[in-house]
């Protein structure tokens, strides 16, 4: 059987890493998200840290004839998505995922949205209150992703027709989100 593969990308805050994560779970099937900055780490020598924190920017920077850092972890980013593709069934949780993978027929990829105001509530629920206002954490977390997926796709981040389908988990909830792609897959 050919390996299927669920790409998962999401707003901040409407609980798509939760739902990749209760998908995979349900089908047993393995659920790749922070070990994918792991792989990256392993192959780049940059520490974790550096990666989360530097990953998602994008660099207009770049000296002549060489790659910023962030192209050198997006070109491993993708040989690490291709090759858990190959390995086996799964579901990938955000790093432009979808777009790696869209010439992928074994690929259903879903987008996780919400309110504003369900994902405000929903982050400081699950994260906790910081000194950044939430409304300030949703948009600058939001806008991050946005301008890193345009910047190496082309493609406006959010779009459905980028997409398989689009859930709103705050309309839908959690459980209900992780049926349909369930009953999908």
């Amino acid at each position: 059987m050919k390996n299927r593969v669920i790409t998962i990308s999401r707003e901040f805050g409407s609980g798509g890493r939760t739902i990749g994560k209760l998908v995979a779970q349900k089908l047993g099937i393995p659920c790749y998200d922070y070990e994918i900055i792991s792989k990256i780490a392993e192959e780049s020598g940059f520490s974790k840290e550096y990666i989360e924190n530097e990953a998602e920017k994008t660099s207009y920077f770049r000296p002549y004839g060489m790659m910023s850092n962030q192209d050198y972890m997006w070109t491993i980013q993708i040989e690490t998505i291709l090759d858990l593709a190959k390995k086996g069934s799964c579901v990938i949780v955000g790093r432009c995922a979808d777009y790696v993978l869209k010439d992928r027929a074994d690929c259903l990829n879903v987008f996780i949205h919400s309110s504003f105001e369900k994902r405000a509530e929903r982050i400081v629920k699950e994260y906790g209150e910081t000194e950044v206002p939430t409304e300030k954490r949703l948009k600058d977390k939001d806008k991050k992703r946005a301008s890193y997926y345009q910047y190496y796709t082309d493609k406006k981040w959010g779009d459905y027709r980028n997409y398989h389908l689009a859930l709103d988990s705050g309309e839908l909830g959690i459980e209900k989100c992780v049926e349909i792609i369930v009953d999908l897959y």
